[in-house]
This record gives C-alpha cells, structure tokens and sequence, in this order.
C-alpha cells in the first residue's frame, strides 16, 4: 500500500488551483495570438491580457495600468531595485543610498548586493529578536541620499509581518521610494496598495495557486523606471518579449478566486496552525521553540527550532515518511548554511540548526495536521533517542 503523502510547504510553492488549470489550459488552447498582433487572434490575446490585469490589481484595489506582469516575484524585485538605482548610478553624482532589512529574500538582499558593487551605498536594518522592525529604524537610516527602501511585508521564513503603512508615512515624508516584496504576504493577509502607502509591490504566482513562471510589479502611477529586459515595447514598454498568456490568465484567475474566498480560507487556515503549534508543543513535552511575533504574523506560517536535532537530518526522516516540510526559505535552501533570518533575529546557532519552517495551505486538514504531529514527534523522538546532546525532562 502506497505510504499517504502530506505537504506542509506551502510558502516555498503551492499546488495549482483546479479552476486555474483550467483557465490556464484553455487559454494556451483557444488563444495563442500574440497580443501585439493586430488581427482578431491578437486583439482576443490582448482582452485576456487586459481581464488578468484587472483580476491582479482588483486583489490590491489597485488601478489595472498599475500592473506589470514579468516572470516571478524575483524578477518583480530586481525591476524595482534596478530600475530606480541604475539610472542615478549612470549620472555618476553622489552614489545612491537603498535600504533594506537583514532579513530580505535573496531576490532583493542579492539584488542589493550587486547594487552595491555598483556604486550604490546600501545600509541593511537589524530586526528585533521576534524578527519585528521598528518604523523609527527605518527612519534613522535614511539621509539625504536615500532613494528607495525595500522591505517585505511578509517575511518568508517567520511569516513577520513589517508596519509598512507606518513606514510608508515616513518615506513619503522625507521623499524616499517605498518597495515591498509581498510575495509570502498576497492572500494570507488584505492588500490595499493606496492604504498601505507603498510606491512598488512584487507579487509571485506560484505562491497563490497560480503556476510557476509568473509574477507582477505594482507601480504606482506616475513613477517612471528603467526596463530590466530591453528589446520590445510589451508592458509599456518596461519588460520586453511576448508575454506568457496562459501563466498570466492563470494568475488573474488565481487572484479573483482570492479575492472572492480570501476570508474564510485564512480564518480556516490560522486555526488549524495555532491548533498545529499546541499539539506539536504538547506532543514533545514543550521543548520546541518558536521563532517570530506571535501575533503579528500572516495566518499559514510556523517557525520552530528542535533542540539538539539538525534539520536536515529531521528534514530527510519526515520525507520518508510522506511529510514535506522545509528548513527554512525553499530559495536558499540548498546552500544548508543555516537560516539568515534566524541568524539576524540573534537566535543561539545551535537552534538555528535545528529550524524548520511548517507552512499551511488551502487543502490543509486537521486530519493531516495530526498525521503530521505523530510523524513529526516520532522522528523527534527517534532523533533524540541517538544525540549524545539530548537532555531528557527532569521528573516534577
């Protein structure tokens, strides 16, 4: 009999909605015009194109020519990084200054990185030890010479949330862009760019249903970048190359479904995580430890250390056992060096050894978070069993 397979991975990809496949495979069927062609097969692929724009920016109560589709949330944060610095770096005057957080993705920390051997001055925010940001931070750190501050909504190993309409009040004040990469945000929490107060959002389609391959740049209207692919006049001209017309229809039908089943499905969604992190907690006689603010979250994450395992041993057990879960970001994790984000939160490194990240989903079940409570704690156990470094409970 062939072993159940349950998948609490969530935050590093999702499993393509039904009615997105379909959408998806329809449109790659019936509508393969280019949507620059004049003729009716490129005037029928330019109206899937307009109704996917209106689909993504109704879910950010954002105007759709605001909508910029590229092909992921990495792509989206390299535009907006790149496409505000690089233009004052070639005017060769006082170097540029972006700001950004110790616990970015690697799509904005490495974009940053690059900018850096450019010329640009980059300075990276510390966070609090529940991995919080203060808006005051952010305010110390800009000076004269700040163009743009980049910081995520979400983060995508603890699921923080950063108070970007408060720091959005700040950069508006003293006239600094304002970008956020909400990839690990989208549909877990309510969007709207104009009450937030940021000037660019990236958005990623794999982490809402939609497939692989896709993605979107919010812009505010009126902010002018330079194009990070050149070659063509799609997207206004700001991405060149003929546009992905099934993954981008898939992506509008993937944010519509959000938008009309967003409330129920996160208030599902957060109780079966806090009922997940109780009897985990329960289940190993409360020797977890939990990583992050407790309250200030998005509803589908949990970040934990178990003390004297290492993750990717416990990792490598649970795939035996059917259970998918990841050690940290699913974009880093090949490097097995240890999350950065936990690094930067000033979590002790034995712990940062022994992290994992649990993400929930739309076909979470409490039925599958109990499987995975007795998988879970039973690897654990196993592990514990052999570690010279385990320390068992003293008796009350």
């Amino acid at each position: 009999m062939e072993k159940r397979k349950i998948y609490f991975d969530y935050n590093a990809t999702t499993p393509v909605d039904p009615k997105v496949c379909r959408e998806l495979a329809e449109v790659a069927r019936d509508c393969f015009g280019n949507p620059s062609s004049s003729h009716d097969f490129g005037r029928e692929a330019a109206a899937v194109m307009a109704r996917s724009r209106s689909q993504v920016a109704g879910l950010l109560r954002a105007e759709a020519d605001e909508i910029y589709f590229t092909a992921g949330g990495s792509e989206s944060d390299n535009l907006a990084l790149k496409g505000v610095l690089l233009p004052r770096l070639r005017q060769r005057k006082t170097p540029p200054h972006l700001v950004i957080s110790a616990v970015e993705h690697p799509a904005v920390r490495e974009t940053a990185a690059w900018l850096e051997k450019m010329g640009a001055v980059v300075t990276r925010l510390p966070v609090a030890s529940d991995g919080t940001l203060r808006p005051e931070t952010v305010a110390a750190a800009i000076t004269g010479q700040t163009v743009l501050v980049s910081l995520m909504l979400a983060n995508n190993e603890t699921g923080v949330l950063f108070p970007l309409a408060e720091i959005a009040e700040i950069t508006r004040k003293k006239n600094v862009l304002l970008h956020t990469d909400a990839v690990q945000a989208l549909g877990k929490i309510e969007i709207d760019v104009r009450r937030l107060g940021v000037d660019m959002l990236s958005l990623s389609g794999h982490k809402v249903y939609a497939p692989k391959g896709v993605g979107a740049l919010w812009i505010r209207r009126g902010l002018e970048l330079d194009p990070l692919v050149h070659g063509g006049g799609q997207e206004s001209g700001l991405r060149a190359g003929t546009e992905n017309l099934p993954g981008i229809a898939a992506l509008g039908r993937a944010c519509e479904i959000l938008s009309e089943e967003y409330g129920e499905e996160q208030k599902k969604i957060a109780g079966l995580r806090d009922a997940l992190e109780q009897k985990l907690d329960q289940a190993l006689e409360r020797r977890l430890v939990f990583h992050g603010h407790r309250r200030l979250r998005v509803p589908n994450t949990i970040s934990l250390s178990v003390p004297w395992v290492d993750s990717e041993a416990l990792l490598s057990y649970l795939d035996l056992e059917g259970v998918a879960i990841s050690a940290g970001s699913a974009c880093a994790s090949s490097t097995h060096s240890g999350s950065s984000v936990l690094e930067a939160m000033g979590v002790d490194p034995a712990l940062v050894r022994g992290a994992v990240r649990i993400s929930l989903g739309r076909w979470s079940t409490l039925e599958e978070v109990d499987l995975l409570v007795e998988k879970f704690s039973a690897v654990v156990r196993r592990l514990w069993s052999i570690s010279p470094l385990y320390k068992p409970q003293s008796p009350e």
